[in-house]
């Protein structure tokens, strides 16, 4: 981009500005972003949700694996689309972890004292983990589709009803 400066600027003597630092950085590559924020991701569920035996890294094959630890601006082999069947099967049954514990913990506060999941996750206004696990499908090659049968299934299974049938 062009940047016009006034010439009063052009004569001033000091530190660089913050915009041309930002302009020589290098542009970051932005599937490899993405890939790192699978792994957010999956470490913050696994942390909220108090999910036992997840080996986040477990989810991920080699080149997923050595893709974390390379510079956010380099170009790296991630993932292709055949993956392991076996990695799939491991994702799939994360995913539905992610789901049953969302589902179990918000009808357990309900049940103790009548709390919205608002309430129960005050920081995470807005955050709907069943619907976040749907998105995170996508992203690990698993059928969203079987992720939100799942999650209609465990909120029948807890008395959900009402809301299972939406």
């Amino acid at each position: 981009p062009v940047l016009d400066a006034e010439d009063a600027w052009l004569s001033v003597e000091g530190p660089v500005s913050i915009v041309e630092l930002a302009l020589e950085q290098k542009r970051v590559h932005y599937p490899l972003v993405e890939h790192q924020f699978v792994l957010c991701t999956v470490l913050y569920a696994t942390m909220r949700l108090s999910l036992k035996g997840v080996k986040p890294l477990s989810l991920f094959d080699s080149k997923g694996k050595n893709a974390f630890f390379k510079d956010l601006t380099s170009i790296q082999l991630l993932p292709s689309g055949d993956m392991d069947p076996s990695i799939l099967s491991i994702r799939q049954q994360f995913l539905l972890k992610v789901v049953s514990a969302a589902v179990q913990t918000l009808c357990s506060s309900q049940k103790d004292r009548e709390v919205s999941e608002e309430e129960y996750f005050p920081f995470e206004k807005g955050k709907n983990w069943p619907t976040l696990a749907a998105d995170l499908a996508q992203y690990l090659q698993i059928s969203e589709d079987l992720v939100r049968r799942h999650y209609v299934c465990e909120l029948y299974s807890y008395g959900m009803d009402h809301l299972g049938e939406e």
